[in-house]
């Protein structure tokens, strides 16, 4: 008796339903979103909160409508006021030199604070000499020091370099210092393993380890560089924003003086944004899971 035939079965794997076309979404366009959201979610929220304040300022201390401007005058002069035009060109004008000013203070501090993070961070023995000291001179007022670095470096580029540097250095040697030694020590000794310098893990891991602490650096510099090139402008230089604000104080004209002071405040905030805005974009390219935190 013959047995009984049977069927094949097949083995193939069966095929996953495809997900619909409205379900399907772009990874790539999804952490980029989330970097730029992230970047100006500060702005907005800042804007509210400056806003409140501003009023409520205004009100609580009951201030002189000749002295306290509303954001509503402001707006005014600067937009729809007759002579609003030429009212915008008083404060580009100054704006314009204070960021100029600001540059170069971010830049050497930034400058001063990468090399002198590196350096600390190869040596351990020059860190131990030299951050009580540098601790030290962070601790004296900008003001107290600017006599002499006015009477040694003059009124010009020189003293805007210095005076902007220090603001940005301390705050941002912590960051870098901080970022460079967050190298984890597996990576040091893979690169080391083969023929790698020093120098070489700093440059194929230290720097793009420690690029978060350094874009925070470059966050909290920003707004500092200003600050600087306001300081500088009231002490040496005698132009800028920091100057105007002087003139227009004493020539009463109030308008101005709160005009002024919001464009280099929401200057700050542009920039500060930009800098979160460049930084998700990084992350977002080098290392998305940043972003899901």
């Amino acid at each position: 008796m013959s047995a009984p035939a049977t069927t094949p079965t097949s083995t193939a794997p069966a095929k996953a339903p495809a997900p619909p076309a409205g379900d399907s979404v772009n990874p790539a366009a999804h952490i980029i979103g989330t970097a730029v959201w992230r970047a100006f979610r500060p702005l907005v929220v800042s804007a509210v909160v400056a806003l409140v304040v501003w009023w409520g300022f205004l009100a609580a201390f009951e201030i002189s409508p000749f002295v306290g401007k509303t954001p509503q005058a402001v707006w005014a002069y600067l937009v729809t006021d007759a002579d609003a035009a030429a009212n915008r060109a008083t404060i580009a004008e100054p704006l314009g030199v204070t960021l100029q000013h600001a540059l170069i203070g971010f830049v050497a501090g930034m400058l001063a604070a990468l090399i002198v993070g590196g350096a600390f961070v190869a040596s351990s023995a020059l860190e131990q000499s030299l951050m009580p000291i540098a601790m030290l001179l962070r601790s004296v007022p900008l003001v107290a020091m600017t006599p002499i670095i006015v009477l040694i470096f003059g009124r010009g580029l020189g003293s805007i370099a210095v005076m902007g540097g220090i603001v940005v250095f301390f705050p941002a040697l912590v960051n870098v210092v901080q970022g460079l030694r967050s190298v984890p020590p597996t990576s040091r000794d893979l690169v080391h393993a083969y023929g790698g310098s020093d120098l070489a893990v700093m440059r194929r891991v230290g720097i793009p380890t420690a690029m978060p602490a350094i874009f925070a650096a470059v966050r909290i510099s920003v707004p500092g560089a200003l600050t600087g090139a306001l300081v500088v402008e009231w002490l040496a230089t005698g132009d800028g924003i920091g100057s105007q604000i002087l003139s227009a104080i004493g020539g009463f004209r109030y308008d101005e003086v709160w005009a002024l002071i919001v464009a280099v405040t929401a200057t700050s905030v542009v920039l500060y944004t930009l800098v979160g805005l460049l930084e998700g974009l990084v992350l977002a390219r080098y290392a998305p899971h940043r972003l899901t935190r």
